[in-house]
Formats: C-alpha cells, sequence, structure tokens
C-alpha cells in the first residue's frame, strides 16, 4: 500500500492549481492564531513543482504568517477569557502556560523560536498579545523567525530542484512512516509528561 506516495502526488499535483497561491496564503495565515497544519505542507510541494517560483512563494508565506500573527496577537490582547477554553479542549493550554513562562524570560527571542521551529507558532502569538508584548519587537521577531525558516526551507529545494522532487517521490513512503512513527512516539512521550 503507497500511501504516501498517492498523498505525495496529490499534494504536487494540488500544488500546480491556478489557485495554489491563494490556498498557500490563507493555510499561512490562520496557522498563525489556530489551524493546526503547518504551510511547509503546501510550501514545500509548491516550490518542488516550480523551484524558480520558489522565492516568491516564501515571501507570500511569511507575509502572510506574519498577518496571522498580528490577528493572534490580538486575540490574546483583548480575548484570551473569551478563547481560554477553547485553547484547553484543544490541548494547547499547557502549551500556552509554557509559551508564556518563555516569554517572561525570554521576549524576543521566544517568538523569534517559536516562529522559526515546529513549536505551534499559534500559542506564542495569543501569549505575546496576552502579556502586551512591545508590538514592534514581536512584528520583528515574527518576520525574522518566521521568514528563515520558510525561506531555508524554499532555498533547501530551489537548490535540489527537480532531481530533489524525483528523489523525493522515491523515498516518500519510507520517510512518511518514520515522521509517523516518530510523532506517535513523540506525542506519547508529551502526554506521559516525560
Amino acid at each position: 500500500m503507497k500511501l504516501f506516495t498517492r498523498l505525495y502526488d496529490y499534494t504536487i499535483s494540488l500544488s500546480r492549481h491556478p489557485q495554489a497561491e491563494r490556498y498557500l496564503f490563507s493555510l499561512s495565515f490562520s496557522e498563525s492564531f489556530f489551524f493546526p497544519i503547518p504551510p511547509d505542507i503546501m510550501l514545500i510541494p509548491m516550490t518542488l513543482a516550480k523551484p524558480q517560483s520558489g522565492w516568491r512563494y516564501a515571501v507570500l508565506t511569511t507575509i502572510a504568517s506574519v498577518i496571522g500573527g498580528l490577528l493572534g496577537y490580538l486575540i490574546g490582547l483583548f480575548a484570551l477569557d473569551t478563547i481560554e477554553p477553547l485553547l484547553m479542549q484543544l490541548g494547547y493550554w499547557e502549551r500556552y502556560l509554557a509559551a508564556t513562562g518563555w516569554f517572561l524570560e525570554w521576549g524576543f527571542l521566544a517568538v523569534f523560536i517559536a516562529g522559526f521551529s515546529p513549536i505551534p507558532y499559534k500559542v506564542f502569538t495569543i501569549a505575546a498579545g496576552a502579556l502586551n508584548m512591545f508590538l514592534p519587537a514581536f512584528i520583528l521577531a515574527s518576520l525574522i523567525g518566521r521568514g528563515s525558516r520558510f525561506f531555508l526551507v524554499a532555498g533547501l529545494l530551489r537548490w535540489g530542484g527537480e532531481s530533489m522532487e524525483k528523489k523525493l517521490r522515491n523515498y516518500v513512503e519510507q520517510i512518511g512512516w518514520f515522521l509517523l512513527i516518530f510523532f506517535v512516539i513523540f506525542y506519547f512521550f508529551i502526554r506521559m509528561g516525560i
């Protein structure tokens, strides 16, 4: 059963869709304050499908993500009490509390690290607003962190080009199953508090 190969082929075909850039913008925007799927899921196949457009996709993803981050900031600033039950229900409350601790200790660096890493950026955008982080510092940290991440992804894929797409397709099943097993194990470690 070639589950990940079929999924990969489908994703690549979607990345060539005429509206793909709009989908990428919407995903990047919404991921920054509520949506659980990172924009890399679209950025990667779009850049693989059209490596010459990789930098444009990285700019689009960064801008949309930072704009969405600003909405997350406003939610934290004005509506934390309203969304607190939702954060608890979706399992983000402990992460939110950890993020506020990071802010109190690291401030700017907390946003930068969350923007660059796979840590849920949305948790930090809301926490930044709730703690009333200096807005220009939040925007700058978001631009640098998110931009660094998305430009790194696009740059590596542009560098690898068409040959990388073919190699990736050959190994997508092994990569997919490895990542799935890794995330399941990682999830259980987090749930067990290890």
